[in-house]
């Protein structure tokens, strides 16, 4: 047969028309505030700053810039400590070289070297400073405890001299690295710029003879404000105009020159002139070093090099703006938001595909940002929330799958198998969690192949033809039952061909159940569109195709023809079956069964119920023709032949019909059949005593809880069945006796006892059960003829006692119906002890049912 199964959609828009669960929102809210959560801690409460810093140090390392030519540095290297001697060098040392560099006529010259101590060389070196714009450094110390920060300036000569001050402090973060710098540093009283920000403000106002881009001259001006600004504020990030430096690859590519060389006039002046000429200290043993972004690859940065990118960055405006925290917090949830998104509407596959995008969409525009716009908006928070999130929502997605296929397996492994199985050879579900579901998965998996078999074989091994089509109406599969039917009647195999024309060639008898009304139309119907209303595919015919129809064959016997859908898991149509019934042997058998139930109302009935209507009309009589012993004899004949007529009827209708089962109070039962049967044991002086076994009358059964005797049972059999025990018992006991009901629920036994035959009726799957017990004190049965209660037309006491009539289909009756309501029957009797007749049936629980209040009633 052709796979007719419906392709799974994998349109976003239909997984949104799905209503989603209430856990399902639930936990998927609960996801997204944790992703919240991990955002707010990464970005506002800077938990992810170790690993922002590497991010932004990776990112340096790959982006190489070119360095400013107008920069040279001089450097205090090992060679000149070796030339010029220990260090500290005398000043006026440091006065002939400021003489040698002014000859070359330099646009600055930054001195990257304290001068804090009084010296008989400081007019020197205060002419030599003079010669050239030289900016000097000072050293802010913290004081500690908010105290105000301690101020290291040169001495007042070189203050004088010198065209700038400013501070040389580097900002260090947790990890020892240097990042960054502020703009301005000190407290309220004391504001300090930074020394290359007072380099580049000269630059900017042209003193320097440097052409400064008119963008980066704005953004000079407005620090300049912002110090001015912040002569009152207070010392905080917004006023320092901290900025991060872009450090990369090229840190130290700047023209480098030595000191010693410098002092010898071994350089040419044309290598100084009309720069900025950077003085510091690169001598290993003086170690002014500092770890910085990219010392994975150059080592250590001197002091002298990181002044002299913070130079080159603030004149190219290169500084790198850290974003503000509220900003990198609201960014970071676009990621988080879109892949909550795709959760919904996205397959797991794809929401790792997504996952993964949205990461390196993070990454990417944290580079582009910082290439780009020199804004460093860290990727890590967002990273971490959705790489925080998905591995979660996945497990838990996971979990949930595991939990209902588990469940599901479970249950159909746990299922009864009714098909034969071959014998395991050793225990099937071993190991992990996971190997246990490929057990189960497995063995579901050979279930259904093994169904699949199973309706193979009992498809070819019906007795009837069956054909199955598609919706086209195309006969797909046919049994072999209908390949031998259209064999035998010589037409083509089915196979291939339309229903239509494969079942053309039956005849048409009738609707089924054609009569009057709407099935005589049916009836009409048919015959006036036979054979269009073969046709599957005709809409207007199926509802009566699907009730049957009559058909003949040409070999002249009668079928019944049906048709049924073929649906798959969602109700939709895929085809259809048609089944041929050999109906001929069933109409024989109807005819059969009239006869006999006419012989039985009609033949048998009739007459007997004659007979007792002339009887009465001879009673009524002031003078009968008959004896009056004779009418009574022919009154007895005749009621008996009517009794055992009805009892067969009722006998044949227990066996053989639908039960009408309800919710019933089996002490109502009991109490209706004591009702019927009163007048005969009244007639006997006979006492029915009726005890359902509740304390209080007028009590709710439903709060004795298991004291309520109800069942689920067909009222009027099996009301009729407790008559008949009733009958027996007031039949065969002795007049002033009396009769004792008692109903109880508990658990029957199973064995025989001495005094007693138990006749087990049903299966021991029931553990709570009704009972009810009927004890007379008649003449009891002896123990041989115990196991013939049961057996049709068997009686008792017939010698000893003929006066007592009865057909001896009662207990048979009582055996029937208590057998089909799932119960059983235990007689107790000996000869001249009575008699105890005792039925079980299934007891139904309290929640099924309200319950109404018990009764107790005496006859």
């Amino acid at each position: 047969m052709p796979n007719t199964s419906t392709r799974l959609s994998l349109d976003p828009r239909a997984r949104l028309g799905r209503r989603a669960g209430r856990r399902f929102l639930i936990e998927w809210a609960a996801i997204g505030c944790l992703g919240l959560v991990v955002i707010a801690l990464s970005s506002l409460g800077r938990m992810s700053a170790s690993v922002d810093h590497l991010v932004y140090d990776r990112l340096l390392s790959l982006h190489a810039q070119a360095v400013l030519p107008d920069i040279v540095v001089l450097e205090i290297d090992n060679e000149s400590i070796a030339q010029l001697g220990r260090w500290p060098w005398p000043r006026s040392v440091h006065a002939r070289l400021l003489e040698q560099v002014a000859k070359a006529k330099p646009a600055a010259v930054v001195y990257d070297v304290l001068f804090t101590e009084t010296n008989p060389d400081d007019a020197e070196l205060a002419r030599a400073i003079a010669l050239s714009p030289t900016y000097l450094p000072v050293l802010l110390m913290d004081a500690g405890q908010g105290a105000p920060a301690a101020v290291v300036e040169p001495v007042a000569p070189l203050v004088r001299a010198a065209a700038g001050l400013g501070h040389i402090n580097l900002e260090v973060d947790s990890d020892g690295i240097v990042r960054s710098v502020a703009q301005f540093e000190g407290d309220a009283d004391s504001r300090w710029p930074q020394l290359m920000l007072t380099v580049a403000r000269a630059a900017e106002r042209g003193a320097l003879g440097l052409n400064v881009q008119p963008a980066r001259r704005a953004s000079l001006e407005s620090a300049s404000d912002a110090s001015d600004r912040g002569a009152g504020a207070h010392n905080d990030a917004a006023s320092d105009g901290r900025f991060l430096i872009p450090f990369s690859p090229n840190a130290q590519s700047y023209e480098k020159l030595s000191f010693a060389s410098v002092l010898a006039g071994q350089v040419p002046p044309e290598k100084l002139r009309g720069r900025i000429v950077v003085i510091g200290v690169t001598a290993s043993g003086l170690y002014d070093r500092f770890a910085t972004p990219v010392s994975g690859a150059l080592g250590p940065l001197p002091g002298v090099y990181i002044h002299a990118n913070v130079l080159d960055t603030l004149l190219t405006g290169r500084e790198v703006a850290p974003a503000a925290r509220w900003l990198l917090l609201v960014v970071s949830l676009a990621p988080l938001a879109a892949l909550l998104a795709g959760f919904l509407v996205l397959s797991p596959r794809r929401s790792l595909l997504l996952t993964g995008a949205l990461c390196l969409l993070a990454m990417s525009g944290s580079a582009i940002l910082l290439y780009g716009a020199q804004l460093w908006l860290s990727p890590v928070p967002a990273i971490l929330g959705v790489v925080a999130v998905y591995p979660i929502w996945n497990w838990r997605r996971l979990e949930m799958t595991m939990a209902y296929l588990r469940k599901e397996l479970q249950r159909l492994a746990d299922e009864p198998h009714l098909l034969p199985q071959t014998p395991q050879r050793r225990r099937q579900f071993g190991g992990d969690v996971l190997e246990q579901h490929m057990a189960l998965m497995a063995q579901a998996a050979q279930r259904v192949q093994d169904m699949k078999r199973f309706m193979w074989d009992s498809l070819d091994s019906m007795p009837e033809p069956i054909l199955v089509s598609d919706m086209q109406g195309i006969v797909l599969i046919a049994n072999h039952a209908a390949r031998a039917h259209f064999a035998r009647l010589g037409a083509p195999m089915p196979e291939g061909r339309s229903m239509q024309a494969v079942l053309g060639g039956l005849t048409f008898v009738k609707a089924i159940d054609s009569g009057a009304g709407s099935d005589a139309e049916n009836d009409l119907l048919a015959r006036a569109h036979w054979p269009a209303l073969l046709d599957p595919t005709s809409r207007e015919f199926a509802a009566l195709m699907a009730q049957g129809v009559e058909v003949r064959d040409a070999d002249g016997r009668d079928h019944l023809l049906r048709y049924a859908n073929c649906t798959n898991a969602q109700g939709e149509t895929t085809g259809w079956i048609a089944g041929l019934v050999d109906v001929s042997a069933l109409h024989a058998a109807e005819r059969q069964r009239e006869d006999a139930l006419r012989l039985l109302s009609h033949d048998m009935r009739s007459p007997q119920a004659s007979i007792l209507a002339l009887v009465e009309i001879e009673r009524a009589r002031e003078k009968p023709v008959l004896a009056r012993g004779l009418l009574e004899r022919i009154e007895r004949y005749a009621q008996r032949a009517l009794t055992l007529a009805d009892d067969f009827v009722q006998l044949a209708r227990a066996e053989s019909q639908t039960y009408l089962l309800e919710p019933v109070n089996l002490a109502e039962l009991m109490i209706d059949a004591s009702d019927e049967v009163w007048p005969q044991a009244h007639a006997k002086r006979i006492a029915l005593h009726t005890e359902t076994d509740l304390s209080a009358e007028g009590r709710d059964i439903g709060d004795i809880g298991d004291e309520g005797h109800w069942i689920c049972a067909d009222r009027s059999l099996l009301t009729r069945a407790l008559v008949n025990i009733l009958n027996n018992a007031v039949k065969y006991s002795p007049p002033d006796t009396h009769i004792t009901c008692e109903l109880s629920n508990e658990v029957p036994a199973r064995t025989s006892a001495t005094a007693g035959f138990t006749m087990a009726l049903a299966s021991d799957r029931a553990t709570r059960r009704v009972s009810c017990t009927i004890r007379d004190q008649g003449y009891g049965i002896p123990q041989e003829q115990q196991a013939q209660l049961f057996e049709r037309f068997r009686r008792f006491h017939e010698t000893e006692r003929p006066e007592v009539g009865g057909a001896g289909l009662g207990m048979a009756f009582v055996k029937t119906v208590v057998t089909r309501h799932g119960g059983e029957v235990d007689v107790v009797s000996a000869p001249g002890r009575g008699t105890a007749v005792t039925i079980y049936l299934p007891a139904l629980e309290e929640a099924q049912l309200d319950r109404p209040a018990s009764r107790r009633h005496d006859a």
